[in-house]
């Protein structure tokens, strides 16, 4: 067996935390496996490991040489993925994060059609209002909005136009009134979000003049779909994405507060790392994406 093989070997012994877990996992003899390790500590003039009773542990210097190996891993199953698309059929497991909201509201009603037109990929979504970078994570794709992406090494397509709205529910509006002016605001209920304290920050444009309001009241949650949930029940006026309230204002569920104040620019987007960006069950995920949404025309829109 070449060095190569013996690092895999060796990057498999550390994480699955013993020899005998790694030669299960590897279908070889305990023996076979320590006799790999044994050659690669020849190879690289130190020892890598301390043998225990209950398991292994890393040496300094073995720590240091599982970094380098884990990259070589890596590589290794990126290779093995590229080889296994050569047929163009996309397969394999799909990891996806999307912002809580956005899946729940947009993305999971259309998961049936995408699986349904590739049975070879298997759909692993986390939903999360928490920044992620793709280049990072172990995530193939994620979904947020055009304004959270910093990372400039992140490819990012536009999917769908989106802007964030007032709204209310009737009942809050004829128990309360309505506001006049978005300083007006201030002397109302208005829903804040408890993860990003930026976001409390509400801005809108009117005439080409930028208005802040900094929102306060008595009900704040942990997503946007928390909020959501919390206005429609009555609790105040919150600032939500058309893409979440368009069948609530559609249907008079909800209605629009100050609609003449404009908030653009929290377009949703999907992100992949450029290195990863050609395997096939990414590219076609981001195509029925962007297919899919292209059309969608949403209240407040345009």
């Amino acid at each position: 067996m070449d060095v190569s093989s013996q690092m895999l070997v060796f990057v498999k012994v550390v994480e699955m935390g013993s020899i005998s877990a790694a030669s299960r996992s590897g279908g070889q003899t305990p023996s076979t496996v320590s006799r790999q390790i044994r050659q690669l500590e020849d190879h690289a003039g130190y020892r890598l490991l301390h043998r225990k009773k209950t398991g292994i542990s890393l040496t300094a210097e073995g720590r240091e040489f599982y970094e380098k190996c884990r990259a070589v891993a890596d590589t290794y199953c990126e290779a093995e993925e590229l080889i296994s698309s050569f047929d163009g059929n996309p397969r394999g497991v799909l990891h996806v994060a999307s912002s809580v909201a956005f899946g729940k509201a947009q993305l999971i009603p259309i998961l049936p059609r995408f699986l349904k037109s590739y049975p070879e990929i298997t759909f692993s979504l986390e939903l999360t209002d928490r920044m992620i970078d793709v280049e990072e994570e172990d995530f193939d794709a994620a979904i947020n909005f055009a304004e959270q992406q910093q990372n400039p090494n992140v490819i990012t397509r536009k999917i769908m136009k989106n802007e964030r709205i007032l709204c209310a529910s009737p009942e809050y509006i004829e128990r309360h009134g309505a506001p006049v002016s978005f300083s007006d605001l201030e002397n109302f209920n208005c829903l804040r979000t408890s993860d990003a304290a930026d976001r409390n920050d509400w801005h809108a444009e009117l005439g080409g003049v930028e208005n802040t309001v900094a929102a306060t009241g008595t009900f704040q949650g942990n997503s946007a779909d928390t909020v959501y949930r919390a206005t429609l029940a009555g609790l105040g006026i919150a600032r939500l994405s058309t893409f979440l309230v368009a069948p609530e204002i559609a249907s008079g569920a909800l209605v629009r507060v100050l609609p003449e104040y404009t908030q653009k620019h929290a377009d949703i987007t999907v992100s992949f790392a450029d290195r990863r960006n050609l395997a096939p069950k990414i590219r076609v995920f981001v195509e029925f994406l962007a297919d899919h949404f292209k059309h969608a025309h949403l209240p407040g829109n345009g």
